[in-house]
């Protein structure tokens, strides 16, 4: 019996300033509208509160404070994209979700090596499609152990 090795990998594709970002779409539970957030005092300033999504209180986390990128007021392209990670389910806030793509495997290359920049701590590895630059992020690194604990202390 032989055994298929996926040559392809399909991700969902967002943007945080004019760069463009991608996470694998079987951690993606929805993409939604930035809903009303409702704050959550004591907890890190990149957790912006929690979300009642359909019944379910989802923690929120905007990935411009998380890599420490300037803040911007969400517009009509704001989007949240619902992940779950492990048995954790958090929100991101996004500039924009703008395309499910598939991409080859051998296309991801590691990430580069980078000093002084905060977002290469969360960065899976990278995707060149054309002239387009993917950036993959690693969930894991984002949600942290340590402040995990802290989202699910808040998490529905």
């Amino acid at each position: 019996m032989t055994q298929a090795i996926a040559s392809e990998i399909k991700l969902i594709v967002f943007q945080l300033n004019t760069k463009e970002y991608a996470i694998p779409v079987n951690q993606v539970r929805s993409i939604e509208k930035v809903e009303h957030i409702t704050r959550v005092p004591h907890t890190d300033k990149f957790v912006k509160g929690v979300l009642n999504l359909r019944g379910v209180i989802t923690p929120i986390i905007d990935l411009r404070s998380r890599f420490e990128l300037d803040e911007s007021s969400y517009s009509d392209s704001t989007r949240v994209i619902i992940v779950g990670f492990n048995e954790l389910e958090v929100g991101f806030i996004v500039d924009l979700a703008n395309d499910v793509i598939d991409i080859p495997v051998n296309s991801i290359e590691p990430p580069p090596e980078v000093v002084g920049v905060k977002e290469a701590e969360y960065i899976n590895g990278v995707a060149k499609i054309g002239k387009r630059l993917l950036i993959l992020i690693d969930l894991e690194k984002i949600l942290k152990i340590e402040e995990r604990s802290s989202i699910q202390g808040i998490e529905g």
